[in-house]
């Protein structure tokens, strides 16, 4: 029905249906391939909520969705999904992500499917940042070049 309407994209695994619709990462998984079988591109969702990031839990909380939720895929498959970063407590709390913990969390999913999938297919993929973002963050620039040690 969503491609009929004319849509190219489908966002999965928002924060909102994860948390009021109790959306699980294998749920989430299943999305992503129907969504591929329609020819949707998937824009997956991943990210923590505060009490994540202050424990510093908030790597696992982003390695366990990607796993569960996307990492299924073959490589020509992966290929066509963009991921949207979006740091729960930065959502509508009038708290931003610091350019330093977004490209943190930028450069940790760009290293995770370098190895799930090689560095070429980590290179090409889209990932994008979904928190809310103040004037003085005008200038973040994310580098695909970035990498941190797994």
């Amino acid at each position: 029905m969503i491609r009929s309407l004319g849509a190219d994209f489908v966002i999965i695994g928002h924060s909102e249906r994860r948390t009021y619709f109790q959306e699980t990462n294998e749920l989430l998984a299943k999305k992503v391939n129907m969504a591929l079988k329609y020819e949707l591109t998937p824009i997956f969702c991943c990210g923590e909520v505060l009490s994540e990031r202050k424990s510093g839990k908030h790597l696992d909380v982003i390695k366990k969705q990607l796993n569960e939720g996307l990492f299924h895929l073959d490589t020509k498959a992966f290929k066509k999904v963009v991921i949207a970063y979006e740091p729960v407590w930065a959502i509508g709390t009038g708290i931003t992500a610091s350019p330093d913990q977004a490209q943190e969390i930028h450069a940790f999913i760009r290293c995770k499917i370098a190895e799930k999938y090689k560095k070429e297919i980590a290179d090409i993929t889209s990932i994008l940042y979904g928190g809310s973002c103040m004037q003085q963050c005008e200038r973040i620039v994310f580098h695909a070049q970035m990498w941190m040690a797994a």
